[in-house]
């Protein structure tokens, strides 16, 4: 760390793409592909790396791209040494590290060992079978390409799918899934449904930058999981009247000016600017399910191998938080980070021609 308190990251390289051999002609195949470049899928891809198979990372949107979507103010519930990969130290001068650190941490990681990231590229379909799947891709210009590779490994994440609430309204530009800064909501009435963390940080943050604050939650209280230095310090607000709260409600339709809320009390009309659905999330159950992937039980865990996270589909591995199905509060960086070597352990045990 520095005199002023930065901390002394290696300086971030530019990123290479290994080079495609041009005299052949012919496109490179892939010992591994993994779908998802967020920090399970980097973990998963510098240890196949470093057991000596080519890997490449596609992901529809940016590396960590969830992580780029959590609130730009945001600081991790755990420490800097529970998120760190590829045995590279991850410095901070906080006792709990920023979204802004986590995401030029990963960034120069991904740099450090040259992984071939191919970003903003959504895969629509995977062809074929173990040892010669092709993954057809659409880039950000809507163009078609494929990849082809041995292996494939699927770390997906779960936070671009939000829990839809399915009601009227529900459709309107006034509604978000997503939480990112509060200045936008100076002055404004907004209504935030959920009960658990996401909830209740967002409802604490635009509440002290000015908005005018809703909390709507169909259980009677917060959840017990709200972090334990966030539940007192909402729970204060509410008692204050500084946040209104409906417990033990639902908001049943969306309109541009209100929200109608169904209540213990009867049917409640308040007037509304924003709405902030923070349902939860889950995990892309139909790409999984298009690629032949089974699914146990009431939580959707996917079939595979605990050993080596294969799935019932030979070649196709899984990492990181689709592995617990819709328990989602099972698996985090904290763990999924360890996936990668089961995975590069799998793959020098079978027969990988390369």
């Amino acid at each position: 760390m520095d005199d002023n308190g930065a901390s002394e990251l290696p300086p971030e390289e530019p990123h290479t793409i290994p080079e495609i051999d041009v005299k052949s002609g012919a496109d490179p195949v892939y010992d591994l592909l993994l779908v998802g470049a967020g920090p399970t899928g980097l973990a998963c891809a510098i240890d196949a790396q470093k057991a000596g198979f080519r890997t490449v990372l596609v992901d529809k949107g940016c590396v960590c791209n969830s992580l780029f979507h959590y609130p730009s103010h945001m600081t991790f519930f755990t420490t800097s040494e529970l998120l760190e990969i590829g045995d590279i130290p991850f410095p901070s001068p906080n006792a709990k590290p920023t979204r802004n650190e986590a995401l030029e941490y990963y960034r120069q990681v991904a740099a450090h060992y040259q992984l071939d990231v191919r970003q903003y590229l959504r895969v629509e379909r995977v062809a074929g079978a173990d040892g010669a799947f092709t993954v057809h891709t659409i880039d950000r210009f809507d163009r078609p390409g494929e990849l082809k590779a041995r292996k494939l490994a699927i770390a997906t994440g779960y936070y671009d799918l939000p829990n839809m609430m399915r009601i009227p309204g529900e459709e309107l530009n006034k509604v978000h899934h997503y939480y990112d800064d509060p200045h936008p909501y100076f002055g404004l009435d907004v209504v935030v449904i959920g009960g658990k963390n996401s909830a209740a940080i967002s409802a604490l943050e635009m509440w002290r930058h000015g908005a005018r604050v809703t909390l709507v939650h169909h259980d009677p209280e917060l959840h017990r999981h709200v972090k334990y230095w966030i539940k007192p310090d909402i729970e204060n607000r509410i008692k204050n009247g500084e946040i209104k709260a409906y417990f033990n409600s639902r908001v049943v339709q969306i309109s541009p000016d209100t929200v109608t809320l169904r209540t213990p009390d009867g049917c409640v009309v308040l007037h509304n600017d924003f709405v902030f659905a923070m349902t939860g999330y889950h995990p892309d159950f139909e790409f999984l399910e298009a690629m032949g992937v089974r699914f146990e039980g009431p939580d959707k865990r996917p079939v595979c191998n605990p050993e080596t996270l294969e799935s019932n589909v030979p070649g196709i591995f899984l990492a990181g938080v689709i592995v617990a199905g819709s328990r989602t509060n099972e698996i985090f960086i904290e763990n999924g980070r360890f996936h990668g070597a089961l995975i590069a352990r799998a793959l020098g045990s079978c027969s990988v021609d390369r």
